[in-house]
């Protein structure tokens, strides 16, 4: 009730200093009237809330004792907020090839992966035998949207005196990041996928060495395509575990073999590049890896990542607020401060939204081509 009849007071002192700016009143008559309009306000409000003072010089107000003051030098003075902990990173980027979908119906994408025949020796006067081609292979897939909402009240926001909320922006933008990469580290992490990586050529149960890289890489280098002609298909990426960072720093820093006490040249140091998955799970000693090839050098696509056109990546949304500021009971509203919020409650709403997809696949799982991929359990010595 207090905050209707203050609004109704400051209509009424307006519509007094409008009068005054237009030249209907004398500046001085204004100032009277705006006075008397407050106090009478005041008076109303006085009867309204049944509350009166002992006496005509008095005003009710708080009483702050020594226990409040020692808590406010202790609350308040002395508070402050510490940063939050920083978020591991997943630089994915590599490993992914990304397309851009117009919409959100499903599109069909065509992978060459065979060749032609041989030829073959034809005698005198014989007559060539037709040869044959493969089809393409067909891979459909989609995007969908990812989003969450949150809302904040008007007073939480304007009493936020250390600027809490300020930083909420950026931390939904790392939220939708984190989104992400789960969702890109998932799809080899799958059991589906890790099941279809089945035989010598694309999987092993060694713990990352050397040694097994070698193995993986001699894996790739057999890769072959429809027709069973040899593709260059090479090792170009090691994705493992956080548990294994001194592992792979020790392999790629190493001159020589770090497993053997021999003067063996470490032939794998430099021949890929090592990236750091913080959501691979996995219990120590047995630490899961994987390899995968450079989908931008052998046209060997592992992985797709699709995201909708024109959106290229989150957005911050804010839910436009239906408040207008009304300076005059005959003129017209104006915009107001978008920490208003809505009519009904004042609340502030935001929504990060992003849109992605990749290919899903009841046996392959989310690979969109086993050559390019190679995986360890990691559970023998």
């Amino acid at each position: 009730m207090r905050t209707i009849t203050y609004a109704m007071m400051r209509i009424r002192q307006n519509q007094i200093e409008q009068a005054a700016k237009a030249g209907a009143i004398s500046a001085q008559l204004a100032e009277k009237q705006v006075a008397e309009v407050g106090d009478k306000f005041r008076f109303l409000d006085q009867e309204l809330s049944g509350i009166k003072p002992t006496s005509t010089n008095e005003r009710l107000a708080e009483v702050m004792t020594s226990g409040d003051f020692t808590y406010a030098i202790q609350e308040f003075v002395q508070r402050k907020a510490l940063p939050g902990y920083k978020v591991m990173g997943f630089p994915f980027e590599p490993l992914v090839k990304m397309d851009t979908l117009p919409n959100y119906l499903a599109v069909n994408r065509y992978q060459d992966r065979g060749s032609l025949d041989d030829l073959e020796f034809v005698g005198e006067k014989s007559q060539a035998r037709a040869g044959k081609r493969d089809d393409a292979v067909k891979r459909s897939y989609s995007v969908f949207r990812w989003e969450k909402q949150y809302d904040f009240s008007h007073e939480a926001l304007v009493n936020d005196d250390m600027g809490y909320f300020e930083d909420q922006a950026q931390k939904m933008g790392v939220s939708a990041r984190r989104t992400l990469e789960k969702y890109v580290s998932r799809m080899y992490t799958n059991a589906t996928s890790i099941a279809i990586l089945a035989g010598a050529l694309y999987s092993q149960n060694g713990r990352l060495t050397s040694a097994r890289i070698s193995e993986a890489r001699m894996a790739f280098g057999q890769r072959v395509d429809a027709d069973n002609e040899p593709i260059q298909a090479d090792l170009a990426y090691i994705v493992y575990h956080r548990g294994l960072e001194d592992t792979v720093r020790q392999i790629q820093n190493s001159e020589l073999v770090p497993e053997l006490a021999t003067n063996a040249a470490n032939v794998v140091r430099n021949a890929f590049i090592g990236i750091k998955d913080p959501y691979i799970a996995g219990v120590a000693p047995n630490l899961p890896w994987w390899a995968f090839a450079d989908h931008r050098v052998a046209n060997i696509i592992p992985l797709v990542l699709a995201r909708l056109q024109g959106r290229p990546g989150p957005l911050i949304l804010r839910k436009k607020s239906d408040v207008e500021s009304v300076t005059s009971m005959l003129g017209t509203g104006g915009a107001v401060s978008p920490i208003m919020g809505d009519f009904e409650s004042g609340n502030i709403v935001l929504m990060v939204s992003d849109v992605f997809g990749t290919y899903i696949d009841g046996t392959n799982g989310n690979l969109f081509d086993i050559r390019g991929a190679y995986y360890s359990s990691g559970t023998a010595a």
